[in-house]
């Protein structure tokens, strides 16, 4: 369950990466909306963060949190507002992906 919460924590962290991104594009007016989606989003990414680490260790749920992060933002950018995904930034991004895996397969 507490895996659970931390993958949900980590998606609501891409949510408000999301966000942030609809906002800079934005006029005025509509950015307002897009920030207190940002708002609401980080609020929920670390409320659900804190519930997971009841079970978890610290350690090992943040870099797992900012890594589901780090890696949903990429596809976001790539996906929703044409970041360039290069052989590199692949690479690393699958190493990345391991390492997040590796994690949680040592952790409890």
């Amino acid at each position: 369950m507490h895996w659970l919460l931390l993958v949900l924590a980590g998606l609501a962290e891409v949510a408000f990466a999301f966000c942030l991104g609809k906002a800079k594009l934005a006029t005025s007016s509509d950015s307002v909306g897009w920030y207190a989606a940002f708002a609401c989003c980080a609020g929920l990414s670390f409320y659900l963060l804190n519930l997971s680490l009841a079970q978890l260790p610290v350690g090992t749920a943040y870099a797992v949190w900012t890594g589901i992060g780090a890696v949903g933002t990429v596809a976001v950018g790539v996906l929703a507002f044409g970041d360039p995904l290069t052989g590199p930034r692949l690479f690393f991004l699958i190493t990345l992906i391991g390492s997040v895996l590796g994690l949680k397969a040592v952790s409890p």
